[in-house]
């Protein structure tokens, strides 16, 4: 008997050399929509773009990543 289940959704955020683990806020969003939601207490993710998602550790990971170049 197979048996389907749902991977939990995980995002990440590195910010200042620190992996931020966030929680899914709503499983319906789009990982865009869920980036735009968080974009509220952490600025940084204004200017991130979503990571396309890999399966690691029985979950979905998505990875925002800052698109800002470095000054220098």
């Amino acid at each position: 008997m197979l048996l389907a289940t749902q991977l939990e959704r995980v995002f990440i955020l590195n910010d200042k050399g620190q992996e931020i683990r966030l929680a899914d806020p709503e499983p319906r969003w789009s990982p865009e929509s869920v980036m735009n939601f968080y974009a509220n207490t952490y600025p940084i993710l204004t200017t991130a773009k979503v990571s396309a998602p890999m399966i690691r550790e029985d979950s979905v990971q998505y990875r925002f990543e800052s698109i800002m170049g470095t000054k220098g």
